[in-house]
């Protein structure tokens, strides 16, 4: 697809780094699935991988993570 941001290139399927912050708590999440573009390097998620991404981050924090790093697994 086109880049809506750059509207220059196109996107790829690959991986990222995602940060999600709230509440003085940080959950970073690697190797998460994603369309990047070829040009300006935003990316995308799919909605399934958006609601994972969230429901994970939101468990950390009810669990009192301050600071976490994890490899992104998306449950089945």
């Amino acid at each position: 697809m086109k880049c809506p941001i750059c509207k220059h290139g196109e996107t790829r399927p690959g991986v990222a780094t995602v940060t999600l912050e709230r509440g003085g708590a940080a959950v970073i999440f690697r190797q998460v699935p994603a369309l990047i573009c070829d040009n300006c390097g935003e990316t995308y998620h799919e909605d399934d991988v958006t609601r994972e991404l969230l429901e994970q981050a939101e468990q950390a924090v009810s669990e009192g993570v301050e600071v976490d790093v994890r490899r992104f697994r998306k449950v089945a």
